[in-house]
């Protein structure tokens, strides 16, 4: 029982080495999976609402806000001009607008409120690796004649029509019907977060051709509920520039030069206006291997400390075993056994509680991340190499700990140690 208690130290400590890094892996590879999606050799500029100074006109008429009698304006983000401006550039790449709304969708009896549509052009589907399960994605031919066609994530076809076949079906957005096309597959949790820079659940999106979203739904959102009178104009969310091939290793020498210079064209174009957001997924991806870094050193560090007192636990444990042994170990060395058997025996029960300890600890560890993942829907990820460091510091721990009791024990007099009732 006694030992028992003293392996908890290195129960705990192992499991938490494991169910650390398996947390702390997951994370990062969630975040960079989401990183992924966008693409590592493409710039993404994304509109941004700026913050606006309710006490001054003169802020208001700066950030593009226009006021009448009857109702106000917030002109802000991308617009059309941006998009020629940046077609100018000598980057001589992909470039994909992209126009984002909330409306209700419905088909039937079936509804879903908020729904996000939206309205882009077929590069999309290469520039951010959808892939179609049936039917097929938006084509030049559904932009040049304004087609009502829409392609349905597969979350969206699920909760429209259930387990019927929505190609060829209409559906209506906002009131306005459209036929569907195709049906995209569906995509993981690091993917559709990807795509979530307007919030809400990405596996429930519907795309429609950039041309016919703009003439069906125009540029004007309304601010607040339906008896708001002030109204936001974005003429596009989101522009999409593939720089370079996401296998291409010199992407970062293209890639971060040609952010820089999107940078200086809008910060001109907008005149200073915060309305704009320049994503470079390849230094997010290098900002996040870096925090992954500082926190797999704090993590490393928590764990050391519960392993460093389960370390104390069981050299305390063994300074108790010398002392009540101490006759044991006088009758050993009369009839003969060296010091060296004294180190090595003791020696050898502290590296078997502390193994022990170890199996224990890994069962304990590995469970733990399966049952985060299960209850809390965060992704972990347990290697075995950190199985095997976390098994490993602890056999150590109990052998480094456990040299001072054996030495103890080696170097007691066998004629008092004899004595010793």
């Amino acid at each position: 029982m006694r030992s028992s208690l003293t392996l908890l130290g290195t129960i705990l400590g192992v499991a938490s080495v494991i169910a650390m890094l398996s947390i702390g892996e997951g994370s990062k590879q969630d975040a960079l999976d989401r990183i992924r999606q966008l693409g590592a050799g493409n710039v993404i500029v994304r509109s941004m609402k700026p913050a606006l100074e309710n006490d001054s006109s003169q802020s208001a008429a700066s950030q593009g806000v226009v006021s009448t009698r009857s109702y106000k304006v917030n002109a802000y983000g991308l617009t059309y001009g941006d998009l020629r401006a940046l077609n100018d550039l000598p980057t001589g790449e992909t470039i994909v607008p992209v126009m984002m709304k909330r409306r209700d969708i419905s088909n039937g009896r079936r509804r879903i409120s908020q729904c996000r549509v939206v309205a882009t052009t077929p590069e999309l589907a290469d520039v951010r690796e959808i892939d179609v399960a049936r039917g097929r994605f938006l084509q030049s031919r559904d932009l040049e004649s304004m087609s009502n066609v829409a392609v349905l994530t597969e979350g969206a076809a699920v909760a429209l029509f259930g387990f019927n076949d929505p190609l060829g079906k209409p559906v209506l957005i906002g009131g306005i019907a459209f036929r569907t096309v195709g049906i995209l597959k569906q995509r993981d949790s690091g993917r559709a977060r990807a795509g979530e820079s307007e919030g809400g659940d990405a596996n429930k999106d519907i795309f429609i051709p950039l041309d016919t979203g703009r003439a069906r739904f125009g540029y004007f959102t309304r601010e607040g509920s339906r008896g708001s009178r002030e109204f936001d104009r974005v003429e596009l969310s989101e522009i999409t520039l593939a720089v370079a091939d996401a296998e291409d290793k010199e992407a970062a020498t293209r890639v971060v030069p040609t952010a820089n210079m999107i940078r200086g064209l809008l910060e001109k174009s907008h005149a200073g206006k915060e309305d704009y957001q320049v994503l470079v997924p390849l230094e997010l991806m290098a900002q996040a291997e870096h925090e992954k870094r500082i926190w797999n050193l704090v993590l490393g560090a928590i764990a050391g400390i519960s392993l460093l007192v389960g370390g104390i636990g069981i050299m305390n444990i063994m300074l108790a075993t010398v002392t009540e042994r101490t006759r044991e170990i006088g009758i050993r060395r009369a009839i003969g056994a060296k010091r060296r058997d004294i180190i090595r025996q003791f020696l050898l029960e502290t590296t078997v509680l502390s193994a022990a300890g170890g199996v224990l600890g890994v069962m304990l560890g590995v469970s733990i991340p399966i049952a985060v993942t299960m209850m809390a829907g965060m992704k972990t990820v347990t290697s075995i190499g950190a199985i095997l460091l976390a098994f490993g510091i602890s056999v150590a721990t109990g052998i480094i700990f456990g040299v001072y009791p054996a030495y103890k024990a080696a170097a007691m007099n066998p004629i008092e140690a004899l004595r010793k009732q």
